[in-house]
Order: C-alpha cells, then structure tokens, then sequence
C-alpha cells in the first residue's frame, strides 16, 4: 500500500467531503501520521471509512468524524483543551498541534499506558494522559476552553458544561442509536448555548463493544 496516496485519499475523498475546509486541520492530517496510532493488525485500515478497532473493545472514530469535531470547535493556538475518552491518543496528537495545553482522561488503563508511549514518541510535551472516568464531570485543570468527547453519550454532560471558561466550547455526540447528534455547546454570558452540527451515529463511550453473536 502506497501509504502517502492512502493518506491523501483520506482527505480528499473522505474529510473534505464532509464539509472539512479548515485548512490548519487539513495541513495537519498530513503532520500527525494517523497509521501511527493504529494497532498494527489494522494498520491496512488506517485511512478507511470506519472505526478502527484499537483493543479493549474500543475503536477509533472514523477520520471524517475526528476531523470534522475539531473543525467545529474552532480551537486557538492559546486555548486549555480536555479531550474525555483517548482511545489511541490521536486526536490528543491533534489537538496538541492545535491548543496551547491537552489533558486528555481514558478510563482503561491499558489504553491509557499504550496513548502515553505514543505519544511520547510524537513529541506531544503540551499533551498529559490521565487515567479516570470523565463522561460526566472533570475538574482537574479546569476551567476548559475547549473540551471534546471522543465518544457518544446519551445525554448532554452537565457537570462538563459548567468546566467550561467563558466563551468556552464543548462538543459531544448526543443521544441512543439510532438517533444521535453532534452538538457544539458554548458557554456566553446568558449561559449554555447548543447547535447541532450534524445527525451521525458513534460507538457509546466508555462502551466496549460486544463480540458479534451468530445464529445458526
């Protein structure tokens, strides 16, 4: 596989499509080398059109999702970014690039330790991995400027919302299969905005997916 047409196919045929245009995000996609953080039984898959499994029955979202979250958080080189839910430590590698500071909570150990190596190898410094269940409320380093949820939920987090900083933004996919939402919320001077981004369906954080049964 030519990795670099994998790479470029990605965006043009996947990213850009999906309404994608930030060119800082799209220039970044080409830096912070995806295979990279992708088990290596499915490295073949890295650049595909769907979640990548990483192990503990955990997947990375697909790359348009990573992608267009980030895009509509409108992240500034001077913002305190939390990211709820590692996984692989990808999109912590991204919004690294993009934030002045990243904590980013993964409640499985294993995946938290293997994020923290990889992210070391990419130089990360500004990126800290913790261990713990944020889904719901995470106060260390707050207030956020930016916080992301790398993962569903069925309803809006409250506890987040109110580590929010003024100004702050806040995106999670909201809702049950097969009704979710996208949803950027902001936090003015009246209280919590909200807007949906888009209706698309993810994996439940914090959810490990179960082997698929078959009848016979």
């Amino acid at each position: 596989m030519n990795i670099e047409q994998a790479r470029f196919n990605m965006v043009e045929q996947q990213i850009r499509p999906w309404d994608v245009l930030d060119p800082e995000i799209l220039d970044l996609l080409f830096v912070v080398r995806r295979e990279d953080f992708v088990p290596e039984a499915w490295r073949t898959l890295a650049f595909a059109d769907l979640e990548v499994p990483i192990g503990q029955g955990q997947v990375m979202l697909s790359p348009k999702m990573e992608a267009r979250m980030l895009q509509e958080l409108a992240i500034r080189k001077t913002d305190r970014a939390l990211e709820i839910g590692t996984g692989s430590g990808y999109v912590a590698a991204l919004l690294g690039r993009l934030a002045a500071s990243v904590v980013t909570v993964e409640s499985n150990p294993t995946l938290a330790q293997a994020a923290k190596v990889r992210l070391a190898a990419q130089g990360a410094d500004n990126v800290r991995v913790v261990e713990g269940d944020g889904a719901q409320d995470w106060a260390d380093g707050a207030p956020f400027d930016v916080i992301l949820v790398s993962g569903g939920l069925p309803q809006a987090p409250q506890g987040l919302l109110e580590r929010l900083a003024d100004g702050g933004r806040l995106l999670a996919v909201v809702g049950d299969a097969p009704v979710m939402r996208a949803t950027l919320f902001t936090k003015t001077a009246d209280g919590i905005r909200s807007a949906v981004v888009l209706e698309t369906v993810v994996p439940l954080l914090n959810n490990p997916r179960q082997p698929e049964r078959f009848t016979f």
